[in-house]
């Protein structure tokens, strides 16, 4: 009874001084803060208290850009997390190990570390910290001009910022776009200057993500635009199909899409699915798509093939009835075979 009173007076104790360095260090007095918890760190036998202040010498050290000390607690945590024998304290202490080398521009070191923390979910703490382990794997790969994975990891982490309403995760998400940003517009030049067609299209479909990570979807759509143009120019069918499935998840951010927007979703998952062979999908979208048509009656009163799909000289009859000009003049007829009106003067759009 006696050694299990000081073990619990010990851990007391330990909380205590951790608190003591906390209010320390947040009233700005780092130093005494760093003293305070080092002598934790010595005298404490409690792994779950030492595990707890090396987090916080590790934060402190990061805050202050002593990188190569906070890779040293984060060494020394990992040994303390393994000793806990505890998932959650593992999958924490590996992504201060990410953490500490991508600062030391260790990227490579950096992926593998957050693998491994993003390998053990199922973990109350792996849940919470997802969201920070994707943005420093983003960093990573943005450090190894990764630029298309990096976007994928900063948007996961974003995602996650907004579903825990984490502010301080988003911010620093944004900070790393902002550097995502600022690689891709230097990346334009170089490829501009060089007219390095392929380049510049990779350039534009990133700039373009980005814009509609951040929920622009109306700044994003002309880069869409402007990348497919090239990609269809240099024969890129795998970057043909990402910019597709790009502007397919900008449709799929309106929240409440209109028939028009509904007609563009199913015909560009009908070519995504068309390029990639997947038959069951290919039908469906393209039933989807006629079902729009019929409903929007975007087709030749005359030849019974739908409006829009391909480009063609359409007449606008005073009716708002739409006909295939070709077949307007084959027909030889001026008036519209849907209601009977007769038509003016011919309008082309």
């Amino acid at each position: 009874m006696r050694l299990f009173n000081a073990w619990e007076m010990g851990q007391d104790q330990t909380k205590q001084q951790i608190e003591k360095g906390l209010h320390l260090y947040q009233s700005n007095q780092t130093e005494k803060a760093l003293r305070v918890w080092m002598r934790v760190l010595e005298k404490s036998a409690d792994p779950a208290g030492r595990f707890r202040v090396l987090g916080c010498l590790i934060t402190a050290h990061a805050e202050m850009g002593r990188y190569k000390d906070m890779l040293k607690f984060a060494v020394v945590q990992i040994d303390t997390a393994r000793e806990l024998e505890d998932p959650d304290y593992l999958t924490e202490s590996y992504l201060n190990l990410a953490r500490s080398n991508e600062k030391l521009c260790e990227f490579q070191k950096t992926i593998s570390y957050c693998k491994t923390c993003l390998n053990m979910q199922g973990t109350t703490v792996s849940l919470q910290l997802n969201g920070q382990v994707s943005l420093s794997m983003g960093n990573a790969f943005l450090g190894l001009s990764i630029f298309q994975k990096a976007l994928e990891c900063f948007e996961k982490a974003l995602r996650y910022a907004h579903n825990n309403d984490d502010k301080m995760l988003e911010c620093r998400v944004c900070c790393s776009l902002g550097n995502f940003y600022a690689q891709i517009k230097e990346s334009m030049k170089i490829a501009l200057q060089h007219g390095d067609r392929p380049l510049q299209a990779l350039c534009l479909l990133c700039f373009a993500d980005i814009h509609r990570s951040r929920k622009d979807v109306q700044t994003a759509f002309p880069r869409y635009d402007s990348s497919m143009s090239i990609m269809t120019e240099i024969g890129n069918r795998l970057g043909l199909i990402q910019v597709l499935l790009g502007v397919t998840k900008c449709w799929m951010i309106q929240k409440e899409l209109d028939k028009l927007g509904l007609l563009k979703l199913h015909c560009l998952c009908e070519r995504i699915y068309r390029t990639k062979g997947q038959q069951q999908e290919l039908r469906d979208h393209v039933v989807k798509f006629h079902e729009c048509v019929e409903e929007m009656e975007l087709y030749c009163g005359m030849c019974g093939e739908s409006i829009g799909e391909k480009n063609n000289q359409l007449q606008a009859l005073p009716c708002s009835h739409f006909f295939h000009l070709k077949c307007l003049q084959t027909n030889g007829t001026r008036g519209c075979p849907n209601c009977r009106r007769l038509s003016v003067k011919p309008g082309y759009v």
